[in-house]
C-alpha cells in the first residue's frame, strides 16, 4: 500500500506542476497580446495624426 501511495503522491505533484506551467503560459501570453494590441493602437493612432 505504501508503494500506491507514493505514486499516487508523485502523479498529483506531476500533475500540479503542468498546471502551474500552463497557468504561467496563459498569462505570459495574455501580457504579451496586451502589449501587441496597445503597441499597434499607438501606431494606428499616431499614423492618424500626420
Amino acid at each position: 500500500m505504501p508503494k500506491a501511495a507514493i505514486a499516487i503522491a508523485c502523479i498529483c505533484l506531476v500533475t500540479l506542476s503542468g498546471c502551474g506551467n500552463t497557468a504561467y503560459g496563459l498569462k505570459k501570453d495574455g501580457q504579451e497580446a496586451s502589449h501587441a494590441m496597445d503597441n499597434a493602437t499607438h501606431r494606428v493612432l499616431s499614423a492618424g495624426a500626420k
